[in-house]
């Protein structure tokens, strides 16, 4: 085996050469674009509390039934589990990336039996370890790449807090939608009662002669309009369940029932920080800056494929012509071959690599800042549906009181043959839509409540230390 040797220096001393050559890269400087939007927001948020990132979700969703569901969405949704297990493969591949900067060490037991010139058998028999084909990474080719792995397995950790962060906004919002059907759906069957009983009245008044059949037509009108309504709310209500067990992963549980109505949910009020602040603290800019990084590190591996790349095979063990002598003493010895390989001509393939490596980060750029520019968006959009559905739930309740002072007084002229019937089912018509789109808009202001909770980062608390800071 020493007649192999392709060099006496000790295995020690070529480790720690090609550690000390090893602190080279090629990777450029990571440096964080500017974020293209204002430095503040057209609509301030509250004056004081605790940031959204900073509330738990279940502080924030206070009634035992949404959270309830919630629960049950984080721990069957498909989606949310998928971005879990990406998470774990983005984990392996950079544990892959990690172990190419240590040589590969295995048991080597070889034996072989030749023909020599006498007429005879040579045999040679050895057994040892093998390092094989360990790359020196002087120009920092597998760094960069271990970096961009990194960089991709932390894109995965903020991907999977944002895919929870929609997870539990879309279930609140899924939610607040069903519990305004059914109040909506109550509403339309007293409607609907009401208007069958004038209806009713009217058909014995258009039958005895005393009123005429227009007055009969209008009243069977809302009477049918109102089972429009009532279907329609049916329908709504049975998409609202089919979307609820979509997002729980199994059927929706039957105790979802009491007196819960849109007026009865609160949700606290969230100040609304700076737009910076804001920013990072959302786990989709996180995700996009991390592929930011992975694609700058890219750059660094791509621009070390013009330089030598070096490997190391090395071997120690023992060699004897007779198996019984293999592990006698003077039999020990051990190999060291490197290898240094220069780009010559490769039909411009580093090149198109270092290209494609430019372009990618060119991308990456331009997702990051839309993803900003999206993030500033939800966040401004949530800030001016909060500062004026306030105004105008106030407005449109005051509409409902109005009306249904109307109605009354309408019905007390009627009564007293003031009036005509048409005045009468004109209010009556009137008042419904006004209570209708109390509830509506009462709904609108919740769901924007939620919208805002989940644009400023909420419904995700990361610990105090996580491992993918220790990873770094």
């Amino acid at each position: 085996m020493k007649a192999l040797t392709a060099s006496r220096r000790p295995l020690a001393a070529l480790a720690l050469g090609a550690a000390l050559l090893s602190g080279c890269s090629m990777m450029p400087a990571y440096q964080r674009p500017a974020a293209p939007v204002p430095g503040d927001w057209a609509y301030p948020g509250a004056a004081g509390g605790t940031a959204a990132s900073e509330l738990p979700w279940q502080q924030f969703f206070t009634d035992e039934r949404l959270r309830q569901l919630i629960d049950i969405a984080l721990a069957n949704n498909r989606d949310l589990r998928v971005a879990i297990l990406n998470i774990e493969q983005a984990r392996a591949q950079y544990d892959i990336r990690r172990a190419d900067k240590l040589p590969t060490v295995g048991a080597a037991v070889t034996g072989s039996r030749v023909p020599n010139s006498s007429g005879g058998i040579t045999s040679t028999y050895t057994a040892g370890l093998a390092f094989t084909a360990w790359e020196i990474d002087l120009f920092g080719r597998i760094a960069s790449l271990s970096e961009a792995a990194l960089a991709q397995y932390l894109a995965t950790e903020e991907g999977r807090k944002a895919a929870q962060t929609s997870l539990v906004a879309t279930v609140a919002t899924t939610w607040l939608g069903l519990v305004a059907d059914q109040e909506l759906l109550e509403l339309t069957r007293q409607t609907l009662v009401t208007r069958e009983e004038s209806l009713r009245l009217a058909r014995l008044r258009f039958d005895n002669g005393v009123t005429s059949e227009l007055d009969f037509r209008q009243a069977q009108s809302l009477a049918e309009s109102s089972r429009v309504a009532l279907a329609q709310l049916t329908r709504q209500q049975a998409t609202d369940l089919d979307a609820l067990a979509l997002l729980l992963g199994q059927p929706v549980p039957p105790d979802l029932g009491g007196a819960v109505t849109t007026a009865s949910v609160s949700l606290p009020d969230l100040p609304a920080g700076t737009p910076s602040e804001v920013l990072t603290r959302r786990p989709d800019v996180r995700q996009a800056e991390q592929q930011l990084v992975a694609a700058n590190a890219n750059i660094g591996a791509a621009r070390a494929a013009f330089f030598p790349r070096i490997s190391l095979t090395a071997g120690i063990g023992t060699a004897s012509n007779e198996l019984s002598g293999l592990f006698k003493g003077g039999s020990w010895g051990w190999t060291a071959a490197p290898q240094l390989v220069q780009p010559i001509f490769d039909a411009g393939r580093n090149r198109a690599g270092l290209a494609s490596a430019m372009a990618g980060r060119e991308i990456a750029i331009a997702q990051y800042e839309r993803a900003i520019q999206a993030a500033f968006r939800e966040v401004s959009d949530a800030l001016a549906g909060r500062a004026t559905f306030g105004q105008q739930l106030q407005a449109q309740i005051l509409v409902a009181q109005a009306e249904s002072a109307r109605y009354r007084l309408s019905k007390l002229r009627y009564d007293n043959g003031i009036a005509s019937y048409l005045d009468l089912l004109d209010s009556q018509r009137s008042l419904f839509a006004a209570q209708y789109a109390v509830v509506q808009t009462r709904l609108q202001q919740l769901q924007n409540q939620v919208l805002l909770y989940r644009a400023l980062g909420g419904g995700w608390t990361a610990p105090p230390e996580t491992s993918s800071a220790a990873a770094r």
